[in-house]
Parts: structure tokens; C-alpha cells; sequence
């Protein structure tokens, strides 16, 4: 049996293949300390020159994606997307100032979309609208029982049709 080397590993694992990779701008120059880096199943945002950090999220844990570009991000042929996810530990990730920023949205969007597909995630939404079975497109109910999920006109957290059939 082979002796392993302290910090060494038996296995190797596999480096993804890069889609998407930048900087951080400033008045359009990559001379910040923050890269950004998208694979097939992960956005890294690592940050600092001496002190790292590094933050993942899983694509399929995306749950939007907000383009923002203002006057001067314009001018300088950059924008800012923010990254909305389900991950407990980055809930919320701000892509600042990226070249091409509508493309980089896009393949993003793509990725997030593929990767829910080949890790079987489904994203459903209740809403209360006109065309679901919890309401009828406004926004109380008009008789106890009607228009939601959980009648409750007070407000106190109980179903209020329980309170009316004592």
C-alpha cells in the first residue's frame, strides 16, 4: 500500500471548462482585484490580492438575474448584474461592472436554464392570479374561503373559517 504525503489526495478532480471569465472595471479597465468565472455548473466570484475570497454558487440555485447599466456604465461599455439564488450562505451576488454585460446575462441565463435541466431542478412559482386555482386576480377574498391559499382577514395567522364554524 502506497504512503501518502501529508496534503496529498488519492483523487483527481476534474477542472470544468471556463464559458465566462472577467474582471471587475473601473471606467472600463480590468485593474481590480475581483474575477468573476463561470463554468457549466458554478459562478466563482473571487475578490482580494493578499487576503482571498472566494464566493460559489450553483447555477442551478439561481433563482434571478437583474441587468443594470447606468449613463456612465454606458459610456464605458459596462454593467452590473445582480445574481438572486437560493444559496443560504450567498443569497445575493452583484456581477460589478462587466464588459458586454447583456451577453454575459444571456449566457448566464443559458447556463442557469442547462444546468437545472441535467440536475432535474424544477422552478415553480404560486402566485395568486387570475389563472391559478388559488385566486381570482385580486388581492383579498371576498367571502371567507375564497381567493387563498390560507383564508386569514385579521391577519393573526389562523384560518378564519375555523373561527366562524364554532
Amino acid at each position: 500500500m502506497a504512503k501518502l504525503k501529508s496534503g496529498s489526495f488519492t483523487v483527481s478532480v476534474e477542472e470544468e471548462e471556463l464559458l465566462w471569465t472577467d474582471r471587475r472595471r473601473v471606467l472600463g479597465m480590468p485593474i481590480s482585484f475581483t474575477r468573476y468565472s463561470l463554468t457549466a455548473s458554478k459562478l466563482l466570484v473571487n475578490t482580494g490580492l493578499i487576503n482571498l475570497h472566494e464566493e460559489e454558487v450553483r447555477l442551478y440555485r439561481i433563482r434571478d438575474l437583474r441587468l443594470s447599466q447606468s449613463f456612465a456604465e454606458r459610456l464605458f461599455g459596462v454593467g452590473s448584474i445582480c445574481v438572486e439564488s437560493s444559496d443560504a450562505s450567498v443569497p445575493h451576488l452583484d456581477l460589478i461592472h462587466v464588459k458586454n454585460p447583456r451577453k454575459v446575462k444571456d449566457v448566464l441565463s443559458q447556463a442557469v436554464e442547462e444546468s437545472r435541466r441535467k440536475n432535474g431542478i424544477r422552478a415553480t412559482e404560486i402566485m395568486n392570479g387570475p389563472h391559478t386555482p388559488f385566486g381570482d386576480g385580486h388581492d383579498g377574498p371576498d367571502e371567507p374561503g375564497e381567493g387563498g391559499l390560507f383564508p386569514d382577514e385579521n391577519q393573526n395567522g389562523i384560518d378564519d373559517r375555523l373561527e366562524h364554524e364554532e
